[in-house]
């Protein structure tokens, strides 16, 4: 079955490989001041691109235009890209390579910035991987970066130059301004955004905001209930007569969902969790010669809470429906009820108490709107503790069919 989904879900991703090709209306400006108006296609950038591709028609070949003969290039009602040669300080975030210096550390760079927000006062942002710098253009002026950075006296402590809130204290000024309100304003898109709109608000200029134009449903709530087919197999190592094979047994069970889009790449990536509960109870007689009475009966009621951590990717069919991909890793959380074996007559021989271990899970399914369905498959997990019980081995493995529905 295993080998059955990764084939299913490699052939998904080969055919919408080819067919999610979108191109939306659009223009690009040459560094003649010539504009074209053509298609774009709109992969929604995590990153500030160096290229993009566009057709002349809908039937014409994609063209890639590069930042060396572009000025600017934007979607209608979507984004706008410009491209500006700025000073820029690239020091890292990361902890091991903190640059010592408390001041920015400046190179030239030619570089595409996305605007956020456009008008007499711009804010543009730029996205290089982990590195995220925000840039002011004031009454066409040059452009200079709103400036933060880490950076450490020594090893241990770690401090921050928050010039940004000065640089926006001085350049902007606003009754409604005051500087605890500026001391507050984080270093991030949402916050500033919100500054340059009530800014140019506060000035009557006009502007334009881009970020607006985006609006996005970015979090789904949604009840899952499945029906699951499990089995277990437990073995031991000493004694072949302990070996059990429990019977496959299908169970209902259910699950919520919390599921966060990401912003970028066109919604087609997003994080999921999923508490659910699900419960394995099986019997199993098996005749056994050196056992009073010739049978050995094993009972197991296996609860426990699963949570699903995981990423999931879309692949959008038309505006209603789309196919998804998931991958997870399994946390799970059991009751404490052991695998209990007796003889024929009811008393006990001995019992397995379970202590499980996390595990992975792989889907695939189907979005309609509010509704889903899922076909998901979970790697065997051991549910005994190798401490205690090194001489025996189990799996559990678990095959759901998950619906889905939406409350928001």
């Amino acid at each position: 079955m295993k080998r059955q989904l990764l084939v299913l879900l490699t052939t998904i991703l080969s055919f919408n490989s080819y067919s999610q090709i979108t191109f939306e209306e659009g223009y690009y400006i040459d560094n003649t001041n010539q504009k074209i108006n053509c298609l774009i296609k709109n992969i929604d950038w995590a990153n500030n691109p160096t290229e993009f591709q566009y057709k002349l028609s809908a039937n014409s070949e994609p063209i890639t235009q590069t930042l060396s003969s572009v000025k600017e290039f934007g979607i209608n009602n979507v984004s706008k890209y410009v491209k500006r040669s700025v000073k820029i300080d690239r020091s890292s975030d990361k902890i091991n390579h903190i640059s010592i210096y408390k001041n920015p550390e400046f190179k030239d760079e030619e570089l595409f910035l996305k605007v956020l927000v456009e008008g007499k006062t711009t804010l543009y942002q730029y996205i290089d991987g982990n590195l995220t710098r925000y840039f002011y253009e004031k009454n066409d002026s040059n452009i200079e970066q709103l400036i933060f950075k880490l950076y450490k006296k020594n090893v241990n402590k770690i401090y921050e130059n928050n010039r940004y809130k000065q640089q926006l204290w001085m350049e902007f000024k606003c009754p409604k301004f005051t500087m605890s309100k500026i001391e507050r304003l984080n270093y991030a898109k949402k916050d500033l955004v919100n500054f340059f709109v009530e800014y140019n608000n506060c000035n009557d200029q006009e502007y334009v905001n881009f970020e607006a134009k985006q609006k996005r449903d970015l979090f789904n709530l949604t009840i899952r209930p499945r029906l699951n087919s499990s089995s277990l197999t437990i073995e031991n190592s000493v004694s072949s007569s302990r070996n059990t094979d429990f019977d496959n047994e299908m169970g209902v069970s259910l699950g919520i969902e919390a599921e966060y889009i990401l912003p970028f790449n066109k919604n087609k990536w997003s994080f999921i969790i999923e508490p659910s509960y699900q419960n394995y109870k099986s019997e199993k007689t098996t005749e056994t010669e050196n056992i009073s009475g010739g049978v050995t009966i094993a009972n197991i009621d296996y609860q426990s809470i699963e949570v699903p951590v995981g990423v999931r990717h879309y692949f959008f069919l038309n505006n209603n429906s789309k196919i998804f991909v998931n991958a997870s890793y399994v946390f799970d959380f059991y009751s404490k009820s052991p695998i209990e074996f007796t003889r024929k007559d009811g008393s006990s021989l001995y019992s397995l108490n379970i202590e499980t271990r996390n595990n992975t899970a792989y889907g695939v399914g189907y979005n309609y709107k509010k509704y889903s369905i899922e076909l998901r498959y979970q790697s065997p997990r051991k549910i005994l503790d190798n401490f205690n019980y090194y001489n025996w081995s189990s799996k559990y493995k678990s095959i759901s069919i998950i619906l889905g529905y939406s409350i928001f």
